[in-house]
């Protein structure tokens, strides 16, 4: 079985397992449906719970999605871990595998399972960024403009690729779910006006990122006319948003912003459906759903993320749910 201890003022969550159990926790108050079952229960509670009601679930984001219901979401709005990026110091997280082709191959993976619980005229909105090589060094110095950037640990140069390359991880991933069944519409450029500074001097700074959407069938849910562009026109591929910082995501070091998933949500679903973050981070997706009268099923692996997101929906004055019956 596998129970979740919390440990208050700080100190961390810590799981133990014997077995096929799964329990819904949140700290300090239950915002959610919170249950204890055995594997075939849990199935039947979290195909209630998906019909019903949002959810947010603690623990590995694949172990939920073998248990969702076929075609029970709308659209699935998601971050992944970016490849060489952060360190989470998190067991079983994702974005720090011994190459970026295990990177990918692990995320197409649960991508898979993803295109499963998403219904046939669902679409997937994807937000990823890309890398560089390491050069062969095994940590990441702090930048003097970003000190997040910081890492003890760090993966070797990809089998292939030179020093100091650009790895074109969004691209690598893209066309690997395309060669498994997804259908690649769009990539859209999210460009921040307020980016980063870099120290490099010898390229020029970045300042976007990738949004690719998907979709499971060649016809989808589609609202072109749900959100215009400037003078009325159809929104473009190119979407200038600032990145923004907030105390209640204060520890996060990689909050995409609101004005970022609105569109999609509009876009690709109705008052009341269902979007799936299986990343959920921060729990933006589920503030933005939750803001535009849509229902939301969160699965994230980081007990100090999962809290962060039970406050920001706490904040935005969700109410506190018993368990279902």
């Amino acid at each position: 079985m596998i129970s979740i201890e919390e440990h208050r003022n700080g100190e961390i969550m810590k799981e133990h397992s014997n077995g096929n159990f799964l329990d819904n926790f949140a700290c300090q108050k239950t915002l959610f449906p919170s249950f204890i079952a055995s594997a075939s229960m849990h199935e039947e509670k979290i195909k209630k719970m998906l019909s019903e009601t949002s959810s947010l679930f603690l623990g590995d984001a694949k172990k939920y999605l073998d248990m969702m219901p076929d075609e029970s979401v709308q659209s699935i709005i998601t971050s992944p871990p970016y490849w060489a990026l952060r360190d989470y110091n998190i067991d079983g997280q994702i974005g720090l595998e011994e190459s970026v082709y295990k990177y990918i191959d692990t995320l197409a993976d649960l991508f898979d399972q993803a295109k499963r619980v998403l219904r046939n005229d669902g679409t997937f909105w994807l937000n990823i960024g890309d890398s560089y090589t390491s050069g062969g060094r095994k940590w990441r110095a702090p930048d003097s403009k970003n000190k997040a950037r910081a890492m003890s640990v760090r993966p070797d140069t990809p089998e292939g690729l030179k020093p100091k390359e650009l790895i074109g991880v969004p691209w690598r991933l893209a066309f690997a779910l395309q060669s498994r069944g997804w259908y690649l519409r769009s990539d859209i450029i999210w460009e921040k006006p307020n980016c980063q500074p870099e120290s490099v001097k010898d390229r020029p700074t970045k300042c976007h990122e990738y949004l690719f959407l998907f979709s499971k069938n060649e016809k989808y849910k589609y609202y072109v006319d749900a959100q215009k562009g400037p003078n009325g026109r159809r929104v473009r591929d190119v979407w200038s948003i600032n990145t923004k910082a907030n105390k209640e995501t204060s520890g996060h070091f990689a909050v995409y912003p609101i004005e970022l998933i609105e569109p999609c949500i509009l876009f690709g679903t109705n008052e009341n459906d269902l979007i799936l973050d299986p990343f959920m981070g921060s729990g933006s997706t589920a503030v933005a759903a939750n803001r535009l009268n849509r229902r939301f099923v969160g699965i994230e692996l980081n007990p100090d993320y999962y809290q962060m997101s039970i406050n920001r929906l706490c904040a935005e004055g969700m109410s506190v749910l018993e368990d279902l019956a």
